[in-house]
């Protein structure tokens, strides 16, 4: 019996994806997603808060498997494609390594004609990339603890 092949798709070289240790850049995310075709550009900043559910963290600190998640972030700006066909560019990135209160952690941006499907778009891709990307993240509290959180957890079916 032969193993199904698993078709990765190749990413269209006007997006944009990464995991990385370096701060991440809301004017440098904007930038790889802006084209003279756009109506609009949405970009869905995560940011580290200072409280989960009532308790005061301290810092996150973020791991990642990144040939698998810069995988999935292939498919889903390639989903993104299929589903919406005006999207013009897509960026993911998402930070790894220990961050502070107010620093971002995830930026997804959406470059399209129109702002109704750069909308829906952009949270698409945050929605699933929660959902499916290999990242998990330690909370730090302010008593000194500690505990692993799989971002996979939505809030809602994605």
């Amino acid at each position: 019996m032969k193993t199904p092949l698993i078709l990765i798709p190749k990413p269209k070289a006007e997006d944009s994806f990464g995991i990385t240790l370096a701060p991440l850049s809301l004017e440098e995310i904007y930038t790889k997603v802006d084209d003279p075709a756009n109506g609009a550009v949405v970009v869905m900043s995560g940011m580290v808060r200072n409280q989960t559910d009532g308790k005061a963290v301290v810092a996150l600190e973020y791991q990642a498997y990144e040939p698998m998640g810069l995988q999935v972030f292939y498919q889903i700006a390639a989903s993104i494609r299929r589903k919406w066909s005006d999207v013009n560019r897509v960026a993911i990135y998402h930070r790894i390594g220990r961050l502070k209160i107010g620093e971002i952690s995830v930026l997804v941006a959406v470059g399209c004609p129109h702002r109704g499907e750069a909308f829906a778009a952009c949270q698409y891709a945050i929605d699933t990339l929660k959902h499916n990307a290999p990242i998990w993240k330690k909370e730090h509290w302010q008593d000194g603890s500690s505990s692993w959180v799989s971002i996979g957890a939505c809030e809602q079916e994605c």
